[in-house]
């Protein structure tokens, strides 16, 4: 009975803590080149820890203008921000 609770418990609670961005899926061709994305996100005034690829997203870790831990999923092909999760 303990085992059957435990895995709802898990259940229920992991996937919002691994929740992944739905970025939309476009051609490799058409995702902005991993330098000019890097570029566009440091203009807008993210410092970047580590820049990965996520499934169909950009995803950085580091921290936005104001200094904040940032996660941020973006669009690979436009840059939109998918999902992001600021820290405090």
């Amino acid at each position: 009975m303990k085992s059957i609770i435990l895995a709802a418990v898990l259940a229920a609670t992991s996937g919002a803590a691994f929740a992944k961005a739905d970025c939309a899926k476009h051609a490799k061709s058409e995702w902005m080149p991993e330098a000019e994305a890097r570029s566009k996100i440091e203009a807008q005034g993210y410092k970047i820890q580590k820049f990965k690829v996520d499934g169909n997203c950009y995803e950085i870790y580091g921290t936005n203008k104001d200094g904040k831990r940032a996660e941020v999923y973006f669009d690979a092909k436009n840059l939109d921000v998918v999902k992001a999760e600021i820290g405090k």
